[in-house]
């Protein structure tokens, strides 16, 4: 597989040959479509500065697509896939210029039904699930990305989100139903995966076809309440959310646990927050509510806040301080934070209570520079505190000193401070992507240098 993309090439004859679609050459333009959030890391930002691609293309349709997949093969122009652009690793920065396909044009739903849906790639998450709300159900899962993030953009670059504490990560099996990818090829043409095969290009980050429809599974809509409770003690809310989230005759969508100061950056939810406490932001069915004064009082809590799912749409969404939002709303107040992202160990019954022994050593060891951000989800069929901890940052060393510090004490870290896929969440490609790589983009055109098997291969 030829793996470097020319670096030259005709601009004018390119752009002659995608006549009929969408293109921006406007440089300001095209530069603030050839990024993403990878600006949270302070690590990227000189690494990635200057990268940019040569145009922009926006394609209405399949059709379109596949004339732009022929135009770039035909004068082999490096290709990178974007959506919204609010992934965090520079997935969507071209390494190498080119052209940028922006999806975000597709935006049709061809149907709805109960329990799985099919939306073309620009399809906004916030979109589908209204949709299949008007039936009875909702999406399984999303990032506090929600309102903007496109559904492609989530199965390329996406893990999991709100949602995950009933349904696993995205790449899971089952969370993903079918998806319909457009080749790099000579002669362009549509696969449609279905099944295990999905998983070729689940979380691919763009190097795998160009990704024009998803097939996904629905959840049954649940009335989802919104609730902020605070704690005096950062470890009684880490129990408080264990707790919960192991009562599995509670339907949850959403367990975040922050500890102080980290509340103080959600300007909107201060004053249900006092200065000093630790607070856990939750989404639960409201026929779930009746049980949770209880355990808040179990563990020595007391709710703030309570929106019912009626005023769900109105005002303030607790959703959007999870997450990653976390981060974007600390580093509102403090550009100098960056984050990490963590899975603890999940509970094994020979060591229960395990994860949150750990949880709370390393909250004590590295204090106010690390930052205990807590989102509980299921990981192969058990509950894990999953972190996206708020950084003090000083330097690279200091930052890969604190990363091996938890990987040597058993936390899993996805890198954020990488574009190399290897080096982030994946460590290692699976060989099945790699096989399909090699038929899908012969040439190696799909968003270049992002991964170190790719380039040495």
């Amino acid at each position: 597989m030829t793996t470097t993309p020319v670096k030259s090439f005709d601009l004018d004859a390119l752009t002659a040959s995608l006549e009929g679609i969408e293109t921006i050459t406007e440089p300001t333009q095209v530069a603030k479509l050839s990024q993403d959030y990878h600006t949270f890391s302070p690590v990227l930002v000189p690494k990635l500065e200057g990268k940019v691609g040569d145009l922009v293309v926006r394609p209405a349709n399949q059709q379109e697509v596949l004339k732009v997949a022929a135009a770039c093969v035909k004068h082999r122009v490096p290709v990178t896939v974007r959506g919204a652009g609010t992934g965090n690793y520079g997935q969507c920065v071209p390494l190498h210029g080119g052209v940028i396909i922006d999806m975000t044009r597709m935006q049709e739903i061809p149907w709805v039904k109960p329990g799985v849906a099919r939306v073309e790639a620009g399809v906004k998450l916030a979109a589908l699930d209204k949709k299949a709300r008007e039936i009875g159900w909702e999406m399984r899962m999303a990032p506090s990305t929600y309102r903007t993030a496109t559904i492609a953009g989530f199965v390329a670059g996406g893990s999991g989100g709100i949602g995950s504490i009933q349904y696993g990560l995205l790449g899971d099996r089952g969370n993903l139903l079918a998806l319909q990818v457009v080749t790099m090829e000579d002669e362009p043409r549509v696969i449609e995966l279905r099944g295990d095969d999905v998983q070729k290009v689940n979380h691919a980050w763009g190097i795998n076809g160009i990704i024009t429809e998803v097939e996904i599974p629905l959840g049954p809509a649940y009335p989802w309440a919104e609730v902020i409770v605070t704690f005096p003690e950062f470890m009684a809310a880490a129990s408080f959310g264990q707790a919960l989230a192991n009562a599995d005759g509670m339907i949850k969508k959403e367990i975040s646990i922050f500890a102080s100061p980290i509340p103080q950056y959600f300007a909107p939810l201060r004053e249900y927050i006092p200065d000093g406490t630790h607070a856990a932001l939750l989404m639960l069915a409201e026929p779930s509510l009746e049980f949770l004064p209880g355990l808040v009082q179990q563990y020595g809590g007391k709710i703030t806040y309570q929106k019912p799912a009626i005023d769900a749409a109105k005002g303030t969404h607790l959703g959007e301080f999870t997450w990653n939002h976390t981060t974007l709303h600390a580093r509102t107040v403090d550009t100098s934070i960056t984050y990490l992202q963590s899975i603890f160990p999940a509970n094994v019954e020979t060591k229960p209570g395990a994860s949150l022994q750990l949880v709370e050593q390393l909250y004590h060891h590295f204090g106010d520079e690390v930052m205990m951000h807590l989102e509980f989800i299921r990981v192969n069929g058990a509950i894990a505190p999953a972190a996206l901890q708020l950084v003090r940052y000083s330097t690279e060393e200091r930052l890969n000193e604190i990363i091996r510090y938890h990987e040597e004490r058993g936390v899993f870290i996805a890198n954020p401070h990488t574009y190399i896929i290897e080096d982030g969440g994946r460590k290692v490609i699976d060989p099945e992507q790699l096989k399909f790589k090699e038929m899908v983009d012969p040439y190696g055109l799909m968003n270049p240098g992002k991964s170190k098997v790719l380039e040495f291969k």
